[in-house]
């Protein structure tokens, strides 16, 4: 069984960072990966990072301006945001032990989401 508790959310203007943290606990040795979903669409792919930290993943709508990272002695995941842009506005969730492609929702354990508001 794995918990997952994101943290880090908030308001900010365009072009303001955020830094979303993933708190783990139970079984954390396994791809994680950060998603997002706003208002009326679907969940969607922003972020994936494989257990040793060495492979990294992105949607190309954040490629450059989103950084994923992982502290294992922490049992922490987090998601740099940079140059937020308002079409960043949605609420993010982060997942681990994918059942099978990283930028699939197919993710054994989710958490309950965080929520990040860009104003223009």
């Amino acid at each position: 069984q794995v918990q997952l508790v994101e943290s880090g959310g908030g308001l900010v203007q365009a072009g303001g960072s955020l830094r979303l943290s993933c708190a783990a606990s139970g079984r954390t040795l396994s791809v994680m990966g950060w998603f997002r979903q706003a208002p009326g669409k679907e969940r969607e792919f922003v972020a994936a990072i494989s257990w040793s930290g060495r492979s990294t993943y992105y949607a190309d709508s954040v490629k450059g301006r989103f950084t994923i990272s992982r502290d294992n002695a922490k049992n922490t995941l987090y998601l740099q945001m940079n140059s937020l842009k308002a079409e960043d506005t949605a609420v993010y969730f982060c997942a681990s032990h994918p059942r099978g492609s990283y930028y699939s929702t197919a993710y054994d354990y989710w958490g309950q989401g965080t929520q990040v508001t860009v104003s223009s």
